[in-house]
């Protein structure tokens, strides 16, 4: 069952309005079976390479991160802890996303997170193009923006690194 989602401005909208960042909103039919970021990524009719996902880690040492990788890619767990200098990241659980970022599954953004944590961008945000779409916030909304103002405004927020942190997953998964 797909529900609607309507144009509405969030608390990461606000954030880019802050600080003056140019960026265009596009909504789309949300599908609670299916939340996948190659699926948003034909609904919201661009590349799967220039729509990122947003994924909540929590490191060895208990601290929280978030990671953005391509929604063609997976994370590779391994590069991401040697690029922010852990032992090791996993996953958090689903059920603990809204009390970590304020964001349900499906709407975790970087951007206006309920408690700033470190974010790590794939490297291979700079060289996929003039825009990328991020969440809004939101399950059914996203955020078209230069890859430059995302850095930028993620930065003004907290700690960013930038590394190679996710590979192609295997040909059977996609």
């Amino acid at each position: 069952m797909a529900l609607r989602v309507a144009l509405q401005k969030t608390n990461a909208c606000r954030a880019l309005d802050a600080l003056g960042v140019a960026y265009e909103l596009r909504a789309y039919d949300v599908d609670e079976d299916d939340l996948s970021a190659t699926t948003v990524a034909q609904k919201v009719a661009l590349p799967a390479e220039q729509v990122y996902k947003t994924l909540c880690l929590r490191a060895d040492d208990r601290s929280i991160l978030l990671a953005l990788v391509a929604a063609d890619r997976e994370l590779d767990f391994k590069a991401c802890a040697r690029v922010v200098g852990k032992r090791s990241v996993e996953p958090v659980a689903v059920k603990e996303l809204l009390a970590l970022t304020g964001y349900i599954r499906g709407g975790v953004t970087a951007l206006a997170c309920k408690k700033p944590h470190p974010v790590v961008l794939d490297d291979l945000m700079e060289v996929c193009g003039d825009i990328v779409s991020v969440s809004g916030g939101q399950r059914g909304l996203q955020i078209l923006l230069s890859p430059a103002d995302y850095h930028r405004a993620v930065a003004a927020a907290g700690d960013v690194v930038i590394g190679a942190i996710s590979r192609a997953p295997p040909e059977s998964s996609r």
